[in-house]
């Protein structure tokens, strides 16, 4: 057990708590309710997550007075979809829900995604809070109000910028999350020390394993980092207009392996992450910035604990036009022109506009797509 903690993510009127420790589900009625304007929630989670926790979550709530119904899709990137977000919105009409009426995003970073873009359009807003259960959702997505669902078009395409009223992170959750969920989680941890602090990046490099083999106090230690650094990231510029576009460090390349992977387990989002990390840094040191040695140091970290780190880790038929095509529709295109977030050193990035499209593609080649 480890005592429970606060971070309070200031955003004037639309302030919220992120709770983190252990055994706060069986706390959930206590923790929540005062975030909830009425007496009626709707927990929206996975049929994964809904046979471990989501019995332990209705009671909590329940014993507090508060009315539970449940929505369950299935798991999986392809329920970040029009289709899910149609019927999830359907099954939740149906209820009859008012505008007090709370949705609980209770699951990883696609349900927390999904719910949070139905609760911006249900009767134009309703009051969501977040439950994350994946060690990605809880240093990453769960926290700063993006919502979105995939199109055809790439990801996160369709969404909108809506804030939870709290964050309650339970770290036993990932008692039952596979390891390779875990190792997917942990790319976006040592994300924010490359991006913004390299003493938590030297951190990362001597804690990982123990992290990563469920180290309660390293957890509690890294998700608490990870989870200050991006509300004060949030604080400074909620609507990505500067530097929050800083946290998609390696997501340009990144999403770009998923749309080519289908959207599917054969490249996790946090995978892809940690070889889009990969690529940037080789981007970086292209364009003068970062040293190159980086980006080899960084994959055989990646590959010492079992993730992908190369494009030859993931069998595909990888070629630079591919891959670069899904480029365009990446949100931080503007005009045209190509935006990558670099680093100039470890624990310093810039977001560099108008970026040679050639150098992106030099890159991809370098890494081994074909030309």
């Amino acid at each position: 057990m480890v005592a429970l903690q606060s971070l309070p993510v200031a955003l004037g009127a639309r302030s919220y708590e992120i709770l983190v420790g252990t055994g706060l589900l069986a706390r959930a009625g206590e923790l929540l309710a005062p975030h909830l304007p009425g007496k009626r929630a709707i927990i929206v989670t996975d049929t994964n997550v809904a046979v471990r926790y989501a019995a332990t979550l209705s009671e909590a709530l329940q014993a507090a007075g508060i009315r539970c119904e449940r929505v369950v899709v299935n798991p999986g990137e392809a329920s970040k979809s029009f289709a899910v977000f149609e019927q999830v919105a359907e099954q939740i009409l149906a209820m009859q829900p008012d505008r007090k009426t709370a949705l609980i995003a209770l699951g990883g970073g696609v349900v927390g995604d999904l719910t949070g873009f139905v609760a911006s359009s249900l009767l134009r807003g309703v009051p969501f809070l977040q439950v994350p259960t994946t060690l990605l959702a809880q240093v990453d997505s769960s926290v700063g109000g993006k919502t979105a669902i995939n199109t055809r078009a790439g990801k996160n395409l369709l969404g909108s910028f809506y804030q939870p009223g709290m964050v309650l992170i339970d770290l036993d959750t990932l008692k039952t999350l596979p390891p390779r969920e875990m190792r997917a989680g942990y790319a976006e941890i040592i994300k924010y020390g490359l991006i913004a602090d390299a003493e938590f990046y030297h951190w990362c490099l001597q804690n990982a394993a123990a992290l990563l083999s469920g180290d309660v106090a390293a957890l509690q230690h890294a998700v608490l980092k990870s989870c200050s650094m991006k509300a004060a990231i949030v604080a400074e510029d909620e609507r990505e207009a500067d530097r929050r576009a800083l946290l998609n460090f390696g997501h340009t390349f990144g999403h770009a392996l998923e749309a080519e992977t289908g959207y599917s387990d054969r490249l996790l989002h946090g995978e892809a992450v940690a070889m889009g990390m990969v690529l940037a840094c080789q981007l970086s040191a292209r364009m003068g910035g970062v040293d190159g040695n980086v980006a080899a140091a960084l994959a055989e970290h990646f590959t010492q604990l079992g993730m992908p780190a190369r494009l030859q880790d993931i069998e595909a038929d990888w070629t630079v036009e591919t891959i670069a095509r899904h480029f365009a529709s990446d949100k931080k295109t503007e005009s045209g022109a190509l935006t990558f977030i670099v680093l100039d050193a470890i624990g310093k990035a810039r977001v560099a506009k108008q970026v040679e499209p050639a150098l992106a593609r030099a890159t991809l080649q370098d890494a081994g797509a074909a030309a």
